[in-house]
C-alpha cells in the first residue's frame, strides 16, 4: 500500500470522498465516476471478498494498524499501489458529517450488472423494489435477503442505489453477496409493463405485495408454493414485488401482476414498513426441500 498523509479534504487526490453528506450529488456523481463508496472496515471487507476492486482508501490515522489484514489483502490481489489516504478524526467527520466507527471508508469500481436473464438462471425466488427511495430500507431488504436465501434482487430504474454508501452500510456489506441488477437499467418507461412481461417469459409467478380487497394471503401463498407439483396453484419460481415508502405499489403492477398478497394484520395495525414486510415474506416464501 501507498500511505499518503493529507494536509487538507480539498486535496484534490481524496475527491472522489467529498461531498459525501449531500446525497443527491453523491447519487449523481458516483455512478457517473464508475465509482461507490464503501464505508466501514465491515462493508470493505464483504467488497474485497466480494472481488471488488479498491480505488483507493481513506483512513483515520488511529486506525491504520487495525486495518493490517485489509492492507495485505489489497496488496495480494491488487497490487501494492493503492493509495491509503491518512487523514485526522477531524477531517474524516468534516467529510461524513458524524465520526465514523472504526474510522475507513473506500472508494471502490463499480462493475457491470448482469442482465435480468443472466441473473435469474437457475433463480427460485427472486425480489422486486419497486421505487424504494429510502437508502436505509434498500440495506435492510438487501440485508434480509441475504439471510433468508433470496436468489436475486431486482431494482427498478427508479429505486435508491443499492450501492450508496447508506445502503450498502445497513445491509452490512451484504450487497455485495446477494445478485442484483437493475430492471430496464435507466429506461424509465420499462417497469412495469415490459419489466412484468420478463418476468412471466422467465417463467415467475408476479406477487404484488399490496392491501387490496382481493388480495390473498400470505398463509394461502406459501400453500401454493409448497403444494404439489402436480397441483394446478403449484407455483414454482416466485417473484415478490415490493412498492416505494408511503405510496405502495403503483396501479400498474398490481393490475399486471399475476397475485396480489397481504400480510395479515392484527391489533388495528394497516401495515409494516417495506423493509419489515420484506423480511416477512422472504421468510415465509424461503425454499423447503
Amino acid at each position: 500500500m501507498q500511505f499518503i498523509h493529507i494536509e487538507s479534504i480539498s486535496d484534490p487526490r481524496v475527491a472522489a470522498y467529498t461531498n459525501l453528506t449531500e446525497l443527491q450529488l453523491r447519487n449523481k456523481l458516483e455512478p457517473a465516476k464508475g465509482l461507490f463508496i464503501a464505508e466501514s472496515p465491515k462493508v470493505i471487507d464483504r467488497a474485497l471478498a466480494a472481488g471488488r476492486e479498491p480505488i483507493s482508501l481513506l483512513v483515520e490515522e488511529q486506525w491504520i494498524e487495525g486495518m493490517a489484514r485489509e492492507f495485505a489483502y489489497i496488496d495480494e490481489h491488487w497490487g501494492p499501489d493503492v493509495p491509503v489516504y491518512v487523514a485526522s478524526e477531524e477531517q474524516l467527520k468534516s467529510l461524513t458529517g458524524y465520526r465514523l466507527h472504526r474510522g475507513a471508508i473506500a472508494a471502490m469500481r463499480r462493475w457491470a450488472l448482469p442482465s435480468v436473464e443472466e441473473l435469474c438462471a437457475g433463480a427460485r425466488r427472486v425480489a422486486v423494489l419497486e421505487n424504494i427511495v429510502d437508502h436505509t430500507n434498500v440495506g435492510a431488504i438487501m440485508r434480509s435477503a441475504a439471510a433468508l436465501e433470496v436468489d436475486a434482487v431486482l431494482a427498478t430504474p427508479s429505486c435508491a442505489d443499492p450501492l450508496y454508501r447508506r445502503a450498502a452500510r445497513v445491509s452490512m456489506g451484504t450487497v455485495f453477496q446477494v445478485p442484483w441488477t437493475r430492471i430496464g437499467g435507466d429506461d424509465k418507461h420499462f417497469w412495469p409493463w415490459k419489466g412484468l412481461e420478463e418476468l412471466h417469459n422467465l417463467g415467475f409467478t408476479t406477487v404484488a405485495m399490496a392491501l387490496r380487497d382481493d388480495s390473498i394471503s400470505l398463509d394461502d401463498l406459501v400453500d401454493r408454493l409448497n403444494c404439489s407439483p402436480n397441483d394446478p396453484s403449484y407455483i414454482p419460481k416466485l417473484a415478490l414485488i415490493f412498492g416505494t415508502e408511503g405510496d405502495g405499489l403503483s396501479h400498474h403492477t398490481i393490475a399486471n401482476a399475476d397475485l396480489t398478497v397481504r400480510i395479515p394484520m392484527s391489533n388495528g395495525v394497516d401495515s409494516l414498513n417495506v423493509a419489515a414486510s420484506s423480511a416477512v415474506a422472504f421468510y415465509a416464501t424461503r425454499v423447503r426441500d
